[in-house]
């Protein structure tokens, strides 16, 4: 399976969910930044998980260029998924969350949506990432995996 994780990171603890995501797949899965990715190349996946921390209820900026530059229905045929880090306050939850904004930009492009969109915790808006976040985004990703058999 070739699986690509576009991320974007602004303390890093989002791109080490992204590797701890990727390595949980297999040796050919990749994680990149999302300015390192060609939204043409995203054909030659079969599967795309994208995320990025919650800012103002919404991904990055980054990951919104990203997001806007995928042609429509050019994901036609490959599984996606979505995942944020964030922290839990009740402000928060008023905004929203990255994932969920994800996952909809995702199927609208024609993606098929194998996963619910994923969130995971960090202790305070730098981080670092609550205990056992990374061994829980090792376990989401098999269990797509397990999911696309």
């Amino acid at each position: 399976m070739k699986a690509l994780i576009v991320y974007d990171s602004v303390y890093g603890n989002t791109e080490k969910i992204a590797k701890a995501i990727a390595g949980a797949i297999d040796a050919g899965a990749r994680a990149l930044r999302a300015g390192d990715v060609n939204p043409s190349e995203l054909k030659t996946f079969d599967l795309l998980i994208v995320g990025s921390p919650t800012q103002g209820g919404r991904p990055t900026p980054a990951i919104r260029e990203f997001l806007s530059n995928i042609p429509r229905a050019s994901l036609k045929g490959i599984d996606v998924a979505a995942f944020d880090t964030r922290f839990s306050t009740k402000l928060v939850r008023v905004f929203g969350y990255a994932a969920e904004r994800i996952a909809g930009t995702l199927k609208g492009k024609g993606g098929n949506l194998i996963a619910p969109p994923e969130a995971f915790f960090v202790e305070g808006a730098k981080g670092p990432l609550r205990e056992g976040e990374l061994e829980r985004a090792a376990a989401w990703a098999q269990g797509i995996v397990k999911s696309r058999k």
